[in-house]
């Protein structure tokens, strides 16, 4: 990750004895830091990476299955008697909106948690449905797939799923949005063709600042990562013939 990178060309610049290289090293570290923490920058990346929005008006027919994939949704705990939104929660809040509009029949939900949780009732998954059963959704119209532990298993064992039990129906994909082309590809690559519903966006169109495109902040280094994470695991995921 570049923030690592950083820190390792810091702690090289600290060693090594040639001037140069040390001046190099100073030079690059400073210039990742300031890059994956420059608002403007990680914005415009975001919008070029991110599908786009999809209006709920926008989506003409109704789908069998809407698919929801997992990873931040819930914040879990073995403890506390209800579930917690997670940062990437808004991708079962669209589900259920789009639900609630009658666009899909089912909710699939996809995912795996710790054991003592899943065991326990409460993995992220488990948590998600129960949320949107207290929200309205017929129990029987939410499909849990709870062994998936990657995006590459999330298509695998779902496809395993819409065969056996909505063989040749329609399929609506729900992930976050900058997760979205990794997901299309491996469902595609196990012969599932979906159609999309983007949600959790973090490019934004709003105008930038003078001091945004200039002062750097550090809660972005967050959101860099997940970008650039996004960005490298993609790359793997093409080279093992995942997407």
């Amino acid at each position: 990750m570049p923030f690592s990178i950083s820190l390792i060309l810091i702690l090289y610049a600290l060693f090594t004895k040639k001037a140069k290289r040390k001046k190099i090293a100073l030079i690059f570290s400073f210039s990742i830091l300031y890059l994956i923490s420059n608002s403007f920058i990680i914005n415009k990346a975001f919008q070029w990476w991110e599908y786009k929005p999809v209006n709920i008006s926008e989506v003409k027919k109704t789908y069998d299955v809407g698919i929801v994939l997992t990873g931040g949704m819930i914040s879990l705990s073995q403890t506390a008697d209800h579930p917690g939104l997670g940062i990437q929660a808004d991708r079962f809040l669209q589900a259920y909106l789009l639900y609630k509009k009658g666009k899909i029949r089912k909710i699939l939900i996809t995912g795996a948690s710790q054991k003592i949780l899943t065991d326990a009732g409460k993995g992220e998954a488990q948590q998600a449905a129960a949320l949107l059963m207290q929200w309205g959704v017929k129990p029987g119209d939410i499909v849990l797939e709870l062994k998936a532990k990657n995006t590459r298993e999330n298509a695998l064992f779902t496809s395993k799923i819409l065969n056996t039990k909505f063989p040749g129906e329609s399929y609506l994909l729900i992930t976050s949005s900058f997760h979205m082309r990794r997901a299309t590809g491996c469902f595609k690559k196990v012969g599932i063709s979906a159609d999309v519903f983007p949600a959790d966006f973090y490019g934004s169109d709003e105008g930038t600042s003078f001091k945004e495109t200039v002062i750097p902040d550090p809660k972005i280094v967050g959101f860099s990562q997940l970008l650039f994470r996004e960005w490298v695991g993609i790359i793997i995921y093409k080279i093992m013939g995942y997407c």
